[in-house]
């Protein structure tokens, strides 16, 4: 890396130009909309301005073009100061900004990839950094490629925990082509932040997590133009950048006072354009910094397993053991098929792909919301096919982060193990009993819940190929293979598995739920009861179709059974699903309160879902 030179006084002038250009439009664009946050706008502008005229490579004929810098604004709720940049860079009218937070504009109040040169949707706070994280990480050991990633936070998200997992995380990974920048402007929503303007507080915090760290002027472009160069040149580990601001800055009355958030400037609109106007001494004459085009090119279509499932009828294999062989023949066959996990990895048997090909595992520790930001960072610009692990319970806390997945159009999949009481003994802490909720609720995801090895195989297979959000909810005991190995699955299609003419109820279970119907149909053939079975595979998108011909074959009368809570779950989307049809009943049943530590078996009974509990029910439908 060439030595720093100061840049010229014209240079510095025309960033600093920039920066209040990036404050008149960001006040004229939110006092449009009658809403928004100019204040939190007006703090960044300096660093923006640097950033993305003085220092930051990429394109604006392909703002998401693999090899160029990535910029994450984790402070989501100053997008219209970014969205200035790029107007002012050259990718779109400045006029364009007027219509900030309308309808019919993709400027919304924070960022979403609904525009081109954006990656991820942010706003949710403490965010930002995980994504940058799984960015660089990704730029550095799998792309190998010249790109840095930058990403903004506010002082005020600092106090979110998944900050400083982030933060321990970059470190690890000796993340030096990734720059985070706190604009420490001392002023939260509703009152000063907790340390306000502590600025060496923020330092040693920094620099304890293991980031190379500067405290600077956020307002002195010179400053700003200097650290940023010298962060580029370290080597090892990622850089902290604290940047001192004030909020509302250069905005008469309104600069470092409180009460001024995510409130449009109004009548004050024209004095703090005519203020800041007068300090502007030139016309606008930025953009982008020539890039490197170094990132490798890949292809993530169509990846198949190097070899199909191999089992035998009967064979009794945990679904979550079929996820981790599934994955690792994902992995052999494309080396952008990778794996983060929550130090679950022998639980989860991800470790299966860390064995075959350790460079495409990353162990994430235990912290899930990291985890999942850093694999929707991963999976940005089709850089990787993402697989994320952990128990499936410990999912609950980072679904922030997916529900900010589904917002940033991710294609991140997700597998939770251990699901259900039919874990046994290591009691209700453990045991996923809300997942099929959370994951049927996020829009365009695709939940599966594979019933045996050979489904749950293809589900990972199936998930490597299907754009948006996918889950897979695997099990932890061991059930029987009820597939064949070469039988077809898709997204969205059922099997019917076990069925006769005289049919009197149809039974919808996947899993151990779908083991212990069919050991209550046995029983109930034995009393000249037959049932039909049905495994749903997905249950979002759900087989309405099959469903219903199943229904109507067995008079309307429809049993569900699932290792989960009533709310959210099988019986519910069955019962969605069928609400349109009439002259179908559906009983559902579900672990309905909260369950404790106890032998699998015992625990199903105990809990309503074993196949005696079956047997009645459909005795009682009788």
């Amino acid at each position: 890396m060439a030595d720093y030179r100061k840049p010229d006084a014209k240079t510095l002038q025309t960033l600093k130009d920039a920066a209040n250009r990036l404050r008149i439009d960001s006040i004229k664009a939110t006092s449009a909309s009658k809403s928004g946050h100019p204040t939190s706008c007006c703090s960044a502008a300096d660093v923006i301005s640097v950033l993305f005229y003085n220092t930051m490579r990429y394109t604006l004929s392909e703002p998401r073009h693999p090899s160029s810098d990535r910029f994450v604004l984790s402070k989501g709720h100053a997008a219209p100061v970014l969205y200035a940049a790029w107007a002012q860079a050259g990718l779109f009218p400045r006029e364009d900004l007027l219509n900030l937070r309308k309808i019919d504009s993709d400027l919304e109040g924070h960022p979403t990839p609904r525009l081109n040169f954006i990656d991820v949707g942010t706003g949710s706070l403490g965010q930002g950094l995980s994504v940058a994280c799984g960015m660089a990480y990704t730029g550095k050991y799998w792309d190998k490629a010249s790109y840095r990633v930058y990403c903004m936070l506010g002082d005020g998200e600092s106090a979110e925990g998944s900050v400083w997992e982030a933060m321990a995380w970059g470190s690890h990974y000796n993340l030096d082509n990734l720059v985070a920048i706190f604009d420490v402007n001392r002023l939260g929503q509703s009152e000063p932040t907790a340390l306000q303007h502590e600025m060496d507080t923020y330092r040693k915090r920094a620099e304890a997590f293991g980031w190379n760290t500067y405290v600077v002027d956020g307002h002195d472009v010179e400053a700003l133009c200097k650290v940023l160069h010298e962060a580029s040149s370290v080597k090892g580990k990622p850089s902290c950048i604290i940047a001192k601001t004030y909020k509302g800055k250069g905005i008469p009355g309104v600069e470092d006072e409180e009460n001024f958030h995510g409130k449009p400037m109004g009548d004050r609109s024209d004095g703090a354009i005519k203020a800041i106007q007068g300090l502007i001494a030139g016309e606008n004459n930025v953009g982008p910094q020539p890039m490197t085009d170094d990132a490798p090119k890949i292809n993530l279509t169509n990846i198949k397993m190097t070899q199909p499932p191999s089992y035998s009828l009967g064979d009794k294999v945990a679904t979550r053991a079929a996820y981790g062989t599934g994955l690792a023949k994902l992995g052999q066959a494309n080396d952008r098929v990778v794996a983060f996990d929550a130090d679950v990895k022998n639980s989860t048997f991800s470790e299966k792909l860390k064995k075959a090909k350790p460079e495409q595992f990353v162990e994430c520790f235990i912290a899930e919301q990291n985890m999942v930001g850093v694999g929707i960072g991963a999976a940005t610009r089709d850089r990787a096919v993402v697989f994320c692990s952990t128990f499936a319970c410990f999912l609950s806390r980072a679904y922030d982060q997916i529900r900010m997945a589904a917002i940033s159009q991710s294609n991140v999949n997700l597998s939770g193990s251990h699901v259900g009481v039919s874990i046994g003994e290591d009691g209700p802490s453990q045991m996923a009993l809300e997942d099929l909720a959370m994951f049927r609720a996020i829009p365009g995801a695709v939940v599966f819940y594979p019933s045996d090895a050979v489904s749950c195989e293809r589900a990972c297979e199936l998930a490597a190929n299907t754009k948006g959000i996918c889950y897979i909810r695997t099990s932890r005991p061991a059930t029987p293979v009820i597939y064949s190995n070469d039988e077809p699955f898709q997204v969205g299609k059922a099997k019917v598995v076990r069925k006769s003419d005289s049919d009197q109820v149809t039974i919808v279970g996947a899993a151990v739920t779908l083991l212990e119907a069919t050991k209550a149909a046995d029983e109930l053939a034995k009393d000249g009861i037959n049932v039909r079975l049905v495994d749903p595979f997905t249950i979002k998108p759900l087989d309405v179709d099959t469903l219903r011909a199943s229904a109507e074959a067995t008079g309307g009368r429809v049993l569900t059974v699932e290792d989960h809570y009533p709310e959210g779950g099988i019986g519910e989307a069955v019962s969605a699903g069928l609400s349109e049809f009439p002259n179908i009943t559906v009983k559902k049943l579900a672990v309905r309160e909260v369950p404790r530590s106890g032998p699998s078996a015992a625990l199903l009974e105990m809990f309503g879902i074993s196949a005696s509990c079956i047997k009645k029910a459909v005795q009682e439908m009788l």
